[in-house]
């Protein structure tokens, strides 16, 4: 299986000054994993250091045949994660 890094994607981890690496790292990782019911994309949550403090950090991937494409990532709000759950956005896998 080879991991590979949408163009959006790119472009988040520019704009957002995020480390190259650390999508890969949050998929690998990841202690929670979700579908997103609205996208249809699974989604890696970790805990992670980001701008100078530890949050939780959703990638939102989907399966191609033999591969992992990870579309975009974003550091997710105090309670973001739980109000996605309990609104059945975010189905627990």
């Amino acid at each position: 299986m080879q991991i590979k890094y949408s163009k959006h994607l790119k472009t988040r981890l520019i704009l957002r000054k995020i480390d190259y690496d650390l999508p890969q790292q949050i998929f690998e990782k990841a202690e929670e994993r979700f579908m997103d019911t609205l996208t249809g994309h699974s989604i890696a949550v970790a805990k992670v250091v980001i701008y100078d403090k530890e949050r939780d950090v959703m990638v939102a991937y989907k399966h191609e045949e033999v591969d992992v494409r990870l579309l975009t990532i974003h550091p997710l709000k105090e309670g973001q994660k739980d109000n996605r759950v309990k609104t059945s956005r975010w189905r627990r896998l």
